[in-house]
């Protein structure tokens, strides 16, 4: 009986552990503005039409259709904000650029351009001067050899006077960290997903870490980020249970999909349909 009492016991500590580690930051004032839009997965693209990922004529697309856009936004050399998702750029600029964005400047990067199309890859100012007072933002910080302080920094420098709704989000707790440290009052999400699962190259246990949400202690996401298809998890069950944690589902491809997650009151990050027709 004893023995049993002392399982039982080791049980809720570890589960009052758990909660206590998983437990986000929530009712973030903005949060209520930013579940008001649908947000284009890269801007509103379409390879086929000649519109590429990332592009100024995908974001001005979402837009023209009302909605907001997911993005990423990728540091330069020489200190820039460069909104691409790849770092190295062989696959949206064609072989002659295998290269990664970090290892560029702002002017060596100008000479690309996307998918066999005129567009060049734009900066963050410019996406901001675009959709400021008039769409929601969800900035994707991407972390590329442990320069998140340098990104977090260059990204608050331009936010810092930006009049527009936004949030920011990321993989790299670290960078989630950065703005819970020094900028608390932005609106900030971690994401996640099954990352081996899905071909990242990092260790067991920082996976296990992640996908269970482990680090909210550290980084207080005001969402979660979650891969729509990945999350049936214990850890991100209980943090939608527990504490109502806001979540935002990327990146749905179906309408079906859509209304059965908007049901559950996520935030739909979407690509390749038009939900206005759907």
């Amino acid at each position: 009986m004893y023995m049993l009492s002392q399982i039982i016991s080791s049980i809720l500590i570890l589960v009052i552990i758990w909660a206590i580690a998983i437990k986000p930051r929530t009712n973030h004032v903005l949060l209520e503005e930013l579940k008001q839009y649908l947000y284009a997965h890269r801007g509103y693209h379409n390879k086929a039409a000649g519109v590429p990922e990332n592009s100024m004529a995908a974001f001005r697309a979402a837009l023209d259709n009302g909605w907001g856009a997911e993005l990423d936004v990728r540091l330069t050399a020489d200190g820039r904000l460069a909104v691409v998702h790849d770092s190295n750029l062989k696959r949206l600029c064609g072989e002659e650029a295998d290269v990664c964005v970090e290892e560029l400047t702002a002017e060596q990067l100008g000479k690309y351009r996307l998918e066999g199309t005129d567009e060049r890859i734009p900066f963050l100012e410019e996406v901001l001067e675009l959709f400021e007072r008039k769409a929601p933002l969800i900035i994707e910080l991407k972390v590329e050899r442990g320069n998140h302080k340098k990104l977090c920094s260059a990204a608050w420098d331009l936010l810092r006077n930006y009049k527009g709704l936004y949030c920011i989000e990321s993989f790299q707790p670290e960078a989630v960290k950065w703005f819970n440290d020094r900028q608390p009052d932005v609106v900030r999400g971690q994401l996640v997903c099954r990352l081996r699962k899905n071909g990242a190259k990092v260790g067991r246990i920082s996976d296990f870490f992640m996908q269970n949400l482990l680090l909210n202690f550290l980084t207080r996401p005001d969402f979660i980020a979650y891969k729509y298809t990945d999350r049936d998890n214990l850890s991100f069950r209980l943090c939608r249970y527990l504490f109502k944690v806001q979540e935002v589902s990327w990146t749905v491809t179906e309408p079906e999909v859509q209304k059965a997650l908007e049901k559950e009151r996520s935030i739909i990050i979407f690509e390749g349909y038009d939900p206005n027709k759907a």
